[in-house]
């Protein structure tokens, strides 16, 4: 499911983590100058989640991912390099070098940098990369509180969008056809598809944290919904409910083919939307 990055409480959020299957035991974290390669992994604290070097092999076009998987509910998760494959059977490496830059390196090619903490941190302080039992991988200061908000929107200092996107297909990670963002202008999710927007949320009603078009009573059991917009950042975030009957949290999913959901509750089907119809958030003009 999933690269830039929004600093909270000294916390970095690197990508939405949502659904996936592995095992092993190993550590949560990465110090600096420590590394990760195919035959090793983290583990999240409870063991939920797990962040490994996954192979897709598509005949002759064999790539290997960073992913991360949850073992309660196997289906794919976020890729740390969708857009940048290594091809296998290159050995790649995640490390977290020292100057608090987290990156992949393989053999024939350039680092690719996942992210780096800013310059303003305090350079004594000592920077770890943790996953989390949310499925956040992040980077922090040692001995700083964690956090499993997931958010969509903007940095306007850096310009950076955070976003998500769907698969190609259902079994191949690269970028798909639609994308998942928050309009900061009309207070209100909407999905695009291959740029063109396709389906919205309606506008986001801050009395009462709802959308028009997503079922206020089946987002409101499910989630806390909140709006950040100042002169810095504008962005949309979310927070799972805790049911004490589950451990397991909603996770929010993209498919390649529009449909968008959390596994059990779908928030649109944007591929329903054939363009002449504005039923449940489509946008009229957007034919497939």
């Amino acid at each position: 499911m999933a690269t830039g990055l929004m600093m909270i409480s000294s916390i970095i959020f690197i990508i939405f983590a949502s659904l996936w299957t592995y095992h092993d035991a190993a550590s949560d974290t990465l110090k600096p100058g420590d590394t990760l390669n195919s035959s090793s992994s983290l583990v999240s604290a409870s063991g939920k989640f797990s962040l490994y070097f996954y192979v897709y092999i598509d005949g002759s076009n064999n790539n290997s991912y960073l992913a991360i998987l949850n073992k309660e509910a196997p289906n794919n998760v976020w890729i740390g390099n969708r857009d940048t494959p290594i091809v296998y059977p290159s050995s790649a490496v995640l490390t977290l070098d020292w100057n608090n830059t987290l990156k992949l390196t393989h053999q024939g090619g350039d680092p690719i940098v996942i992210s780096s903490a800013p310059q303003t941190s305090n350079i004594s302080t000592s920077v770890v990369a943790t996953l989390l039992d949310s499925g956040n991988f992040i980077l922090q200061e040692v001995n700083s509180t964690d956090g499993s908000t997931k958010q969509l929107g903007i940095n306007h200092k850096s310009g950076h969008l955070w976003s998500m996107s769907s698969w190609a297909t259902y079994n191949n990670p690269m970028p798909g056809p639609f994308t998942l963002d928050w309009d900061p202008n009309g207070h209100q999710l909407q999905i695009r598809r291959q740029g063109v927007l396709y389906w919205t949320s309606g506008v986001f009603t801050s009395s009462s944290k709802t959308f028009e078009f997503i079922s206020a009573e089946e987002s409101k059991l499910r989630y806390n919904f909140s709006v950040v917009s100042n002169e810095n950042e504008d962005y949309f975030t979310y927070t799972a409910v805790d049911h004490d009957q589950s451990d397991q949290k909603p996770q929010w999913v993209l498919t390649f083919m529009g449909s968008f959901h959390d596994g059990s509750f779908n928030f649109a089907q944007a591929e329903d939307c054939d363009g002449y119809n504005t039923v449940g958030g489509c946008v009229r003009g957007s034919a497939k």
